[in-house]
């Protein structure tokens, strides 16, 4: 087995692939330094793109295993007795009709975290039913409010339901289980779901709604572009800042580098937003994103640059920190959060569907593994 770096070393995982959230709840345990052995079917296929890139799939060795095959199960059974979690992402009922239900793991190792990656739960009227990112923030009540455009929601990507509301919960809530069961002796099954994860994002935002400071309408709020010191302008460039002083002592100081001291209303003078808003979006398109950026370079403004990917990696502070680290011709973030004494390490690159499956099933302690090979339920990429 590999040897992690981070917090997690000694740590066992079992990922039975699957995508989006549940692959990006295995590289985050994999980057804090955990052994994750991922099982996939032969041939991949659970990938957004060319294996070779899909940075999901980095930090740990592929397995491609046939489920369908007996003995392929028995050595998922047998992987699970070394474990101390367990992680899938199908719709509820597929994992018990494969032979690899809770009851069938945990009889095999009672101190297993279960982890249950889904978008509706794994009960509920909807628990069956097909979905994606969007409907699962769209029912969840957090879509609804996104968005600059009062005519209709505005989503962004699958980065806050898969991710936000998902995967991020899926990992809290198997190191919650975890550090449990070492008190307990105890494993237990996580049901992580989306609609949940995402409801729970939005917390801040149904109290202030409850408080009368948060509207069900876009673009009045606070937060969603209603105020015009919290929103995005256009550079003379064509470029994009955001702005976002909401305390008066950041407002001041917005307003003295943008030299409108004088012209500028108050900043809680809700009946001038609307002039303050155009004097903003004059201003700003008077001068570059990059001599913009120069100008609150540094300042308390709350003024930064809106940056693709491809130059994030660039920008000064980030290059400090090493947000963003290239590896084999791939940029990608490195592992997070920070950790002083047991600090995260990047793993291996994206692995190949099934590239390790000899390797990997032999670290673990799994016989005759050409045996497996030979006989169809193990596949060698």
């Amino acid at each position: 087995m590999t040897t992690g770096a981070g917090p997690l070393a000694g740590v066992r995982v079992v990922e039975l692939a699957g995508i989006g959230p549940g692959p990006h709840a295995a590289m985050l345990l994999a980057d804090l330094g955990a052994d994750v052995i991922r099982i996939e079917r032969p041939g991949g296929a659970t990938s957004a793109g060319p294996r070779e890139s899909d940075l999901l799939t980095r930090g740990r060795p592929s397995v491609a295993l046939d489920l369908k095959h007996p003995d392929a199960v028995v050595t998922v059974l047998t992987l699970v007795e070394r474990a101390d979690v367990f992680l899938e992402g199908m719709r509820p009922g597929a994992a018990e009709r494969a032979g690899l239900g809770p009851d069938e793991l945990l009889a095999r190792n009672p101190r297993l975290v279960y982890g249950r990656m889904t978008g509706w739960g794994q009960d509920g009227p909807w628990a069956s039913v097909a979905g994606h990112d969007l409907n699962y923030i769209g029912v969840a009540g957090v879509l609804h409010g996104l968005g600059q455009s009062a005519d209709r929601p505005q989503f962004p990507a699958n980065l806050l339901g898969d991710f936000g509301g998902g995967s991020t919960y899926l990992v809290i809530g198997v190191l919650a289980a975890l550090l449990e069961a070492r008190t307990s002796g105890q494993g237990q099954v996580v049901d992580a779901a989306i609609v949940d994860g995402a409801a729970h994002l939005g917390t801040m935002l149904a109290g202030m709604l409850a408080g009368g400071v948060q509207h069900e309408r876009r673009v009045a709020g606070l937060l969603d572009g209603g105020a015009p010191f919290y929103d995005v302008y256009e550079t003379a460039d064509g470029r994009h800042l955001s702005v976002g002083p909401l305390e008066p002592q950041f407002y001041a100081e917005l307003v003295r580098l943008l030299g409108l001291d004088d012209a500028a209303p108050d900043q809680w003078d809700v009946a001038r937003w609307g002039e303050l808003r155009e004097r903003l979006t004059a201003r700003f398109k008077e001068r570059t994103q990059a001599e913009w950026a120069e100008v609150f370079a540094g300042t308390d403004a709350c003024v930064a640059p809106v940056l693709p990917v491809s130059e994030a990696a660039r920008h000064p502070h980030l290059a400090a920190r090493g947000t963003w680290v290239e590896r084999d011709g791939l940029t990608q973030p490195a592992p997070a959060p920070r950790f002083s004494r047991t600090p995260a390490a990047l793993g291996a690159g994206p692995s190949v569907a099934g590239g390790s499956t000899r390797e990997a099933l032999t670290a673990w302690g799994i016989e005759d593994v050409d045996a497996l090979i030979d006989s169809g339920a193990a596949v060698q990429g």
